[in-house]
């Protein structure tokens, strides 16, 4: 460790020999470590919210449809701004823009703690999305630069799964401390542990050492630009497969995002639990998804390593298996059942995040994608995470939420569609993609 802060230190100021073998193979995991718990901090200041649901709803009279739009606005926010500044990433320095978006989200969280009203807390939130609105993309361009091509979806599912683990974290934390020190408490820890983050990150982590560490590995397929070369941007749309995996991606995400935010409030409700327990039994269920996301996308790799479309085919199991189960837990209605069935469904329902990492980083150049995440975060936040919280809450409104929950899994049958349709066109798409990458 101490190697690598000198390493770090001295990069700036002179050409820093060639890594030894053991930093090799420890600064990749610092690396993924370090990210994963910015990433950890994001989900936390996002989802910390669902916990003081309740407190907020009584405080200030609030209806379920502005409760849902304070937790998608960030993720609207995000969608909205994710491809320029990822693209901003990619030009300007990814560590860099790193440290400037977390800093940006830990100040507008502590504004939440601080919040006078639902106007000044709904400004709070939207600029907690713009600190966060490419750090999913800028942060997995990060992670995968330092490891085998092989290992994509495994460390995209790993890393991803820090939105469920940060979610888990800042839910559980929050409805404790709202309840035991107010709901003001539950925003200011995760401001704190936030900027500590981020002055660990910055010891540890610069562009010149992620470029020296950099791993020169292609998957089978992938297009590559000449050394020095940037691969042009309309290849991110340019082919049928990468939109689909965008589309079927953000579809599923839906189901997630609605869980996310209203799985606390539905056990509250539908089986009368203090909001506190409440939220910590949905905690725990979202971290059944971390878990079911690390091993969907390792089971991916191991199924895909050879025969690149079972990443596809594995996608279509994942979204189908939580379209079967959630929408029967759903239906059934509260007791044993309904709980065995939602912790299966919960397990895939975001299942499909480490093979249309994998997907993308397939179907576009290194040059560009930290952008390609961008573009596969805009779509994962204006279909599922922004859409899903707030259409979920106004069919809260008109139907009840043990009805709109019902609802939810249906996005699945869109992503389905999408994911299959992406699969049939993906050996052509690669093909396309090859011959578009190099700018001329």
């Amino acid at each position: 460790m101490a190697s690598l802060l000198t390493e770090s230190r001295g990069a700036g100021t002179a050409v820093a020999p060639a890594p030894s073998a053991r930093a090799r193979k420890v600064f990749p995991w610092l690396v993924f470590t370090l990210t994963f718990a910015l990433l950890l901090s994001d989900y936390m200041s996002r989802q910390v919210l669902s916990a003081v649901f309740p407190f907020l709803k009584l405080e200030w009279a609030l209806t379920d449809t502005q409760l849902g739009g304070l937790t998608s606005v960030v993720a609207l926010t995000v969608g909205l701004l994710a491809v320029p500044l990822s693209l901003l990433g990619d030009r300007w320095g990814r560590v860099r823009s790193i440290v400037l978006m977390a800093v940006i989200w830990s100040l507008a969280t502590a504004g939440c703690a601080v919040a006078a009203n639902y106007e000044q807390l709904m400004l709070a939130r939207v600029f907690i999305g713009v600190g966060e609105a490419a750090y999913g993309s800028v942060g997995l361009a990060v992670v995968l630069a330092v490891f085998p091509a092989h290992r994509r979806a495994s460390f995209t599912g790993a890393f991803m799964a820090g939105g469920s683990f940060g979610s888990v974290l800042g839910v559980a934390l929050g409805g404790a401390l709202a309840v035991q020190l107010g709901w003001r408490w539950s925003f200011g820890v995760m401001a704190i542990l936030g900027l500590v983050l981020v002055a660990l990150y910055r010891l540890f982590i610069s562009d010149e050492k992620l470029d020296r560490f950099r791993v020169d590995d292609v998957a089978e397929g992938e297009p590559v630009a000449p050394k020095g070369e940037r691969a042009k941007l309309r290849t991110l749309f340019s082919t049928p497969s990468v939109i689909c995996a965008y589309i079927g991606s953000g579809l599923q995400l839906f189901i997630a995002g609605s869980l996310f935010a209203w799985l606390p409030s539905y056990l509250n409700r539908a089986y009368d639990l203090a909001p506190d327990r409440a939220a910590g039994i949905a905690a725990v269920a979202i971290l059944f998804m971390g878990a079911g996301m690390i091993i969907c996308g390792w089971v991916t790799d191991r199924l895909s390593r050879h025969v690149a479309i079972r990443k596809w085919t594995t996608a279509i199991v994942y979204s189908l298996v939580s379209l079967v189960f959630l929408g029967s837990a759903f239906l059934l209605g509260p007791g044993g059942l309904q709980l065995l069935l939602l912790a299966v469904g919960i397990f895939f329902a975001a299942g499909v995040t480490g093979p249309a990492g994998a997907m993308v980083s397939n179907l576009t150049h290194e040059s560009i994608r930290a952008t390609a995440f961008g573009s596969l975060t805009l779509a994962n936040n204006l279909l599922g995470l922004a859409a899903g919280p707030l259409l979920t809450g106004i069919l809260a409104d008109r139907l009840g939420l043990e009805t709109a929950m019902q609802v939810v899994p249906l996005a699945a049958v869109g992503a389905l569609i999408a994911l299959v349709l992406g699969r049939r066109a993906y050996p052509a798409s690669l093909v396309r993609a090859r011959r578009t990458a190099v700018t001329r």
